[in-house]
């Protein structure tokens, strides 16, 4: 009997991991488990290569930040995996405003220059450091974190996500880059109302 379970556990073990991987087929339907998969006699091993990365990224806009993002949205080896990658670049002064990954922790690797970043705990306690290149840190799932070159020079980091499409929720870009009233902003956030204004053109709201 004992042999018998034995056998029968391995058998499902060894079957649950009979594929080896879930390359994305991108022209179909993307579904909450992620993409279905690409016939395995259509995979090449450029489902596996990511190069988007060898060149660095657009700071020229508000916040002097580029991050570029290699997903399963087009990245589809990563289908499945449960993990991401990104290049984040930043310029002098470059600002990665105050965010949350709703589907994933991240950790980020400073490659190039200083940059001072930190996240806020559910019970409102601020976690920050400044680092320097070969330093890492990692923001947990759901938490607000912000990044910012406190360099003299450009910075370079890589972030690493725990999902295959971990998302990003702005907060500055939710409360100011829509239509939402500004006097229900004022009553909710205790902003002046002419601040309110200043930031919903800036980030292109309307009133």
């Amino acid at each position: 009997m004992f042999l018998q379970i034995l056998f029968t556990l391995s058998f499902l073990f060894s079957s649950s991991n009979a594929l080896d991987f879930c390359v994305g087929d991108l022209n179909a339907p993307q579904g909450p488990a992620g993409y279905s998969c690409k016939k395995t006699e259509e995979v090449t091993v450029n489902d596996f290569i990511f190069s988007g990365f060898r060149a660095a990224g657009n700071t020229s806009n508000l916040v002097k930040l580029a991050i570029t993002l290699a997903s399963s949205t087009i990245f589809p080896g990563l289908n499945g995996l449960g993990i991401s990658v990104s290049r984040i670049d930043f310029d002098v002064g470059g600002l990665g405003l105050m965010h949350t990954h709703p589907e994933a922790t991240e950790i980020l690797v400073v490659i190039q220059g200083t940059i001072c970043a930190g996240f806020i705990s559910s019970t409102n306690k601020v976690y920050i450091k400044t680092l320097e290149e070969g330093d890492v840190m990692v923001f947990p799932q759901g938490l607000m974190h912000f990044l910012t070159n406190v360099g003299e020079s450009q910075a370079l980091a890589f972030a690493s996500y725990s999902s295959a499409s971990p998302g990003v929720y702005f907060m500055d870009y939710a409360w100011f880059a829509n239509d939402l009233p500004t006097d229900m902003l004022q009553e909710t956030t205790f902003l002046d109302p002419d601040q309110i204004k200043k930031l919903k053109g800036l980030l292109g709201g309307t009133d």
